[in-house]
């Protein structure tokens, strides 16, 4: 999961409970665009040692990103020049894994079609105080493995903003990809004053907050669209994945007990028991968040109308701790790797809000709550994998 991206001006007053107060308002937004980042470094909590969830989501959305690229090779008659985007790219080995499968594809497709490789520029996107110093530390492996394996040039760039604004020169781009992001939303949607006691939606919200949170989803994936359309030349492709919910489930307020952000809910309320954490301090707190269901996802992409659906696929997944035994001491790993890895996706932002001396003791109380639901399945998580073409 990486993090959020930060809209226009005058969405980020909304974002205030998020932050500690300042007398400036521009103080205010860059203290909040500083949260919403991943852990950065190498370290044991970062974002880089502790993304193993993001990386199955990849392997999850691979055919469909190795289709899509070879049908946009052959759409646009195999140009000499690619130029591909990754968007909310994060820290870490991670970001390289689709940029790889996306130049082996198109280098595999060239020799069997006796094409020359194209030359391609690889821009890596996030907001400004993302870690991109450890993800172009990578960069040197990744050209040696490029060059082992392929007769394609590519050229890495940084491109820090965000993706709810517009990024790159009009037509420049060919393909798009995203993965684990969209679903962070632009800012903490308004109307949440009644959701007390939840950090997202549950089954104690009231109608209000979801709508809020879906008409916050619709506004921020509709402008996504409408950016990358002028971006994107005609007939190129996007392949984006998020973290969603089961459209099976008719219940929108629905969130089993083992969801994450209920998760989250629990242990911060375990810190305002012990008075470690104060009541207003928690309920002033929401995620900019939302896990939509594929026929939400389907209404925006439709109602935008500038992209055409070439595959929507919907797959079940947890985050590993329901594949849990009965082991007591295994069942307590698997929670302490959990909490860890969503550590990784929240920490600046939590510490942005609560303060840094309680962050071990709310993740520890975390990975206790994992184990105590290690035989529950998250129902309501799965990775929705959606392609896209400019029409």
């Amino acid at each position: 999961m990486r993090c959020g991206q930060n809209a226009t001006e005058d969405s980020m007053t909304v974002l205030l409970p998020l932050q500690r107060y300042t007398d400036e308002k521009s103080d205010d937004e860059y203290a909040f665009v500083k949260a919403l980042r991943m852990s950065g470094g190498v370290g044991a909590n970062s974002y880089s040692a502790n993304s193993l969830l993001q990386r199955r989501v990849l392997s999850m959305a691979k055919p469909v990103l190795v289709t899509n690229t070879e049908e946009m090779m052959m759409n646009l008659n195999f140009p000499n020049y690619i130029k591909v985007a990754e968007l909310g790219c994060s820290s870490g080995q991670n970001t390289f894994l689709a940029i790889s499968e996306i130049i082996n594809t198109i280098n595999v497709l060239c020799q069997n079609s006796n094409q020359n490789p194209p030359e391609i520029d690889c821009c890596l996107n996030d907001l400004p105080e993302n870690d991109f110093n450890t993800t172009f530390k990578f960069v040197p492996f990744f050209n040696k493995e490029i060059m082992m394996t392929n007769q394609a040039s590519c050229f890495v760039y940084g491109a820090p903003g965000s993706f709810y604004s517009r990024l790159f020169s009009r037509n420049s781009l060919h393909f798009i990809h995203s993965s684990d992001a969209l679903h962070w939303l632009s800012k903490v949607p308004e109307n949440l004053e009644n959701n007390k006691e939840n950090v997202y939606i549950s089954n104690s919200s009231p109608q209000s907050a979801y709508k809020a949170y879906l008409n916050q989803f619709q506004r921020d994936f509709s402008m996504f669209l409408t950016l990358r359309s002028e971006e994107i030349v005609s007939n190129g492709r996007m392949v984006l994945t998020f973290i969603g919910r089961n459209t099976l489930n008719s219940d929108q307020f629905y969130r089993d007990c083992c969801h994450v952000w209920t998760l989250l809910s629990k242990s911060l309320g375990d810190l305002v028991f012990e008075g470690l954490v104060s009541k207003p301090k928690l309920d002033a707190f929401n995620m900019p968040f939302y896990d939509p269901n594929e026929q939400e996802l389907k209404e925006v992409i439709q109602n935008e109308g500038s992209f055409e659906i070439n595959d929507l696929e919907t797959h079940g997944f947890d985050l590993g701790h329901s594949n849990c035994d009965n082991n007591e001491e295994y069942n307590y790993e698997a929670g302490y790797n959990e909490a860890k890895s969503i550590r990784a996706v929240t920490e600046p932002m939590l510490i942005a809000h609560f303060g840094e001396d309680v962050i071990d003791i709310l993740f520890d109380k975390y990975a206790r709550h994992v184990t105590q639901h290690a035989s529950c399945r998250n129902k309501t998580s799965v990775t929705l994998v959606v392609a896209l073409t400019k029409k």
